[in-house]
């Protein structure tokens, strides 16, 4: 009999396997993130995630809107999805259980608007890419792979620094490129539901992660709204650290029709002109690299 993996594996395209590694890193997406990252068309998306879940390596639910009707189907790894990513990343194969396990976990979890809306952050930027040739969203990790300090360090980074723990816990954590300009990047989203001192209290473990590794990016929090970007840049503006914050706001995005790629963003100690998303990488430091200047 032919291993499931095997049989569909000659069935999946690259996009395919792109969707089912975003998938297992960041647990859901709608239909519209999908087509919208993925797709010349809501339609075309549609069709071929019919033909996935048809193969077994998707599933998908439909919640309920309070008010009536329902929001667009999420869809999620089936069990074969998570064991074709296990075997095209060379992991141990899963436990049977799981695509379920992983499916209750999101399906009865109370923050699923806030995965949703921080997965938006990163299909803007994948759907921004699709259409500009000369951009790309050359990585995207969850929080749950910047738990060790080994990914950020330099190659010739001390031993000691290994035993470094990060105190933080990003919503995610990106390198965005345009035109050969390479930009790292640490994303909060923010719901609007936090006191401002704790977003400010969040850059503490940024400067002491950047000061044990000895490089530094741009933390970029992505604000519900424009005034409360005001209010967290007045509470930032008389705070020196080594975490360099950046503000940026949905509503002013939305409303300018820009996405997060475009010129969105602002500086706290800048002069609050609002910049590329490649822009940022002026504020990109690496102390071994300036020391040798």
């Amino acid at each position: 009999m032919t291993d499931p993996v095997l049989r569909v594996q000659s069935q999946l395209t690259d996009r395919d396997h792109t969707l089912l590694g975003w998938l297992a890193d960041h647990g859901v997406l709608t239909s519209f993130q999908i087509a919208h990252a993925l797709f010349p068309s809501t339609d075309y998306a549609q069709d071929r995630l019919r033909k996935l879940a048809v193969l077994g390596v998707v599933d998908r639910f439909r919640p309920q809107k309070p008010d009536g009707g329902s929001y667009p189907y999420h869809y999620v790894l089936a069990q074969l999805g998570v064991e074709v990513v296990a075997a095209q990343r060379g992991e141990d194969p899963p436990r049977k259980d799981t695509a379920r396990r992983r499916r209750w976990h999101l399906t009865n979890r109370a923050n699923l608007p806030h995965k949703l809306g921080t997965n938006q952050f990163f299909i803007d930027l994948a759907g921004y890419a699709r259409t500009h040739p000369d951009a790309e969203l050359r990585l995207w990790w969850p929080e749950s792979a910047c738990r060790t300090v080994g990914p950020f360090m330099r190659p010739d980074a001390p031993t000691v620094t290994h035993a470094f723990q990060p105190r933080i816990r990003p919503d995610g954590y990106a390198l965005w490129v345009e035109h050969g300009v390479t930009v790292p990047m640490f994303v909060e989203y923010d719901t609007g539901t936090e006191k401002l001192g704790v977003l400010v209290d969040k850059l503490h473990g940024y400067h002491d992660l950047f000061a044990a590794i000895g490089r530094g990016w741009p933390v970029l929090f992505w604000l519900h709204s424009a005034d409360r970007e005001r209010h967290l840049r007045s509470w930032l503006a008389d705070i020196r650290l080594g975490a360099i914050a950046v503000t940026g706001a949905r509503d002013h995005a939305t409303q300018a029709g820009l996405s997060p790629a475009e010129a969105v963003w602002t500086t706290v100690h800048g002069d609050g002109r609002r910049l590329r998303l490649v822009d940022l990488a002026r504020l990109v430091v690496d102390r071994a690299l300036a020391g040798a200047t």
